[in-house]
């Protein structure tokens, strides 16, 4: 009876010490994780174009157009980029800019236009650079805007005075760029492969 007496008050101790220590194991950790501070979530950066030249070289009836611009936080955060170029605030071209991924490639990027000066009159000239993405909805979303002011003097004066220049020709460097005309022309290609596929398959 005795026995029975020891071995019960012995397992009633033990069975105490466990339960203060699974209390004082859990009490810890809380009091662990409270104590803890909680981290910061660092927001997302902003997506952002920044135009860092415009520059400009003539040489007789025209004016060869450098742009550059950097995209941030990396040129991986872009796919496609549209660039209005005006010329007095009129608007002259409207390119559509491809940013080329790779290892080689750089968060700066540039690309050149060639104007027709044929017939611009003498004086100074605003050159105005906007560089937007452009949604489905036609919405523009991180957009940037520079100018430059163009002193143009012509070497020899044309009978017929035109407004705006003509875009002779544009390049890029790690960039796919295609022109708004070049875009219908794509576009109405397109749409004749749709038809002739279809016409096809009316006859199967």
């Amino acid at each position: 009876m005795v026995k029975q007496n020891k071995s019960r008050r012995l397992r009633e101790k033990m069975r105490d010490d466990i339960m203060r220590s699974k209390q004082s194991t859990l009490g810890t950790f809380s009091a662990a994780r409270t104590s803890e501070p909680s981290k910061a979530v660092a927001p997302e950066p902003k997506k952002q174009i920044e135009i860092t030249e415009i520059s400009s070289s003539i040489a007789e009836d025209e004016l060869s157009l450098r742009i550059g611009f950097r995209l941030v936080p990396s040129r991986t955060r872009f796919c496609r980029i549209t660039s209005d170029l005006f010329f007095d605030e009129q608007r002259i071209e409207t390119l559509h800019l491809r940013v080329l991924q790779g290892p080689l490639a750089t968060d700066e990027s540039e690309f050149s236009a060639v104007l027709s000066m044929m017939g611009i009159s003498e004086g100074k000239h605003v050159l105005r650079v906007e560089l937007y993405e452009l949604w489905t909805a036609g919405e523009k979303r991180t957009s940037t805007v520079k100018e430059a002011t163009v002193d143009y003097v012509p070497l020899k004066r044309e009978d017929r005075l035109i407004r705006i220049p003509i875009v002779k020709s544009v390049e890029g460097a790690g960039l796919d760029i295609l022109t708004e005309s070049e875009k219908r022309v794509y576009s109405e290609v397109k749409e004749d492969m749709k038809r002739e596929l279809e016409g096809r398959r009316d006859h199967w």
